[in-house]
């Protein structure tokens, strides 16, 4: 059995070139270099990008067998980055390898039967695959836990209410929750979270986790909230931390059960992923830590 991540892999071009990027893809790279099993789902094209994002994601232990080979081009990020290190993007998605996903060729849950699907991003809202992906995750969920990340692209659907009810529709089927504090305030303007997290928890979800840049994650679960600071660093770049705190919360799904992710277990894994976050915010682009990265800097 491995972990299954779904969703794009994409090429963002960034103001020194183009580098592979895509949430999902981010997250598949994050796990792999954290010493597990995992499988992409995604399609891939057999342009030059296509080429440079696979030879990437092999390179970092990455299973692509469950992928799609396309003759469609890769969907493209242009992405700027601001003073702080927040990135900004444009996107090229429509009639791309990317976003082709279709019944015929996406995995049988029932042969394979993953650990976990770790699904998100632009994949879940870009029609009309998001509509594929979402009965296929149905499908999923009959075998494992589903980690819903919706990583909020204005740029890509800017009507609010239209949005909220994607992401909405996601969490209903979802076991967790991952997102920052500015995807909340972009689907819920003025809100509460703990209180937007209540209601999800009402609804089946067992977990939500809430990225705060600087000032640290924090968990909530039935039990209550459980709060962990953020990690002094140097900031180059945030591309890619929010993906690598999803990869630690889905290792942690592995390791301690999803059952189990709350109370002093849960904070231990988000002081982890706040490590790692500031690991990966240390870098120029997506290039989360090696887990013997992680161990180094908790003295372990």
């Amino acid at each position: 059995m491995s972990i299954w991540v779904c969703g794009e892999v994409l090429i963002d071009e960034l103001p020194s070139g183009a580098v592979v990027g895509g949430g999902p893809a981010n997250t598949a790279k994050a796990l792999a270099r954290l010493g597990h099993e995992v499988a992409f789902i995604d399609g891939l094209s057999t342009d030059a990008y296509g080429v440079k994002a696979r030879a990437e994601l092999v390179a970092d232990g990455v299973d692509l067998s469950l992928s799609m080979t396309s003759d469609l081009p890769m969907a493209v990020a242009h992405v700027t980055l601001a003073a702080d290190g927040g990135a900004s993007y444009v996107f090229k998605l429509d009639n791309t390898a990317t976003f082709d996903f279709n019944s015929s060729w996406l995995p049988d849950p029932s042969r394979y039967k993953p650990q976990v699907l770790h699904i998100g991003t632009l994949a879940t809202l870009v029609q009309p695959g998001a509509d594929v992906l979402f009965d296929w995750a149905i499908m999923c969920a009959d075998f494992a836990p589903i980690v819903f990340d919706p990583n909020i692209r204005p740029q890509v659907m800017s009507d609010r209410d239209k949005y909220v009810a994607f992401v909405e529709k996601w969490v209903g089927i979802s076991s967790v929750v991952k997102l920052s504090d500015d995807d909340f305030e972009w689907l819920y303007p003025g809100q509460n979270p703990e209180k937007i997290a209540e209601q999800w928890l009402q609804g089946g979800v067992a977990l939500v986790v809430m990225t705060r840049g600087a000032d640290g994650l924090v968990g909530y679960t039935s039990d209550g909230v459980v709060e962990v600071a953020g990690e002094k660093v140097n900031v180059v770049d945030t591309v890619g931390a929010g993906d690598t705190v999803g990869a630690i919360v889905v290792q942690g799904l592995i390791t301690d059960g999803l059952l189990n992710m709350r109370g002093s277990v849960l904070k231990d894994v988000l002081h982890r992923a706040a490590v790692a976050a500031a690991i990966t915010c240390s870098r120029a682009g997506a290039q989360p830590p090696y887990a013997h990265e992680i161990r180094e800097k908790l003295g372990n």
